[in-house]
């Protein structure tokens, strides 16, 4: 059956508006933003704290969808991403990073490179895989945000313990990103950057 979708946004000064969206079936209300890419660029920020309320099934579906929608050298696409959000598998990905704000996510993404499946450039056989995974891993980070939900990338983890954990010959663990609803007394610094000058030069 297809479905009829109407989206009515309310107008709130608040970060996020809230939407519902109408189908065949029930009414879906969910908290999302009606930002441009510049916007959400600036708001987004590593979130470290969280509430213990779940990332719903709908908002992971959406961001992981964002994930597989990202470029890479020659449509390579080498990565994997794996969902951590039992409490088993959880306790076990908190030892690869000991830090006790790193506990307070409901729910986890392993974003890994595939070595098998990664472009290198030949010149200088760079291979391109951490370059593709950092790009893929941002448009998770920034579609988490349009969802109105905190990330933080997580690179200083302990190699040896997440081995341990992904046994895999061929995939490598490029950064852990929490995923969660940030806390009201999450902490949020004033977000620094250099000035355009300094980082771009027009011939």
């Amino acid at each position: 059956m297809k479905k009829n979708l109407i989206l009515r946004l309310n107008n709130k000064p608040s970060f996020f508006a809230e939407s519902t969206v109408y189908t065949n079936f029930a009414p879906v209300t969910r908290n999302i933003t009606d930002m441009n890419i510049k916007e959400l660029s600036q708001k987004r920020f590593s979130a470290r704290k969280y509430t213990a309320e779940p990332v719903s099934r709908e908002d992971i579906d959406y961001i992981m969808e964002c994930v597989r929608m990202a470029p890479s050298a020659v449509n390579r696409q080498p990565w994997k991403f794996i969902i951590v959000s039992s409490e088993e598998a959880r306790q076990k990905l908190w030892h690869t990073y000991e830090r006790e704000w790193f506990r307070t996510a409901p729910l986890y993404i392993v974003c890994m490179k595939d070595n098998s499946e990664c472009w290198t450039r030949p010149c200088d056989n760079k291979p391109h895989g951490d370059i593709d995974v950092a790009i893929a891993t941002e448009h998770l980070c920034l579609a988490a945000a349009e969802r109105g939900l905190g990330t933080c990338w997580v690179c200083n983890f302990d190699t040896a313990a997440m081995h341990d954990m992904f046994p895999y010959d061929h995939l490598e663990a490029v950064a852990i990103i929490p995923v969660g609803h940030i806390a009201d007394d999450c902490p949020h610094t004033e977000k620094k950057r250099k000035a355009m000058e300094d980082i771009v030069e027009e011939i």
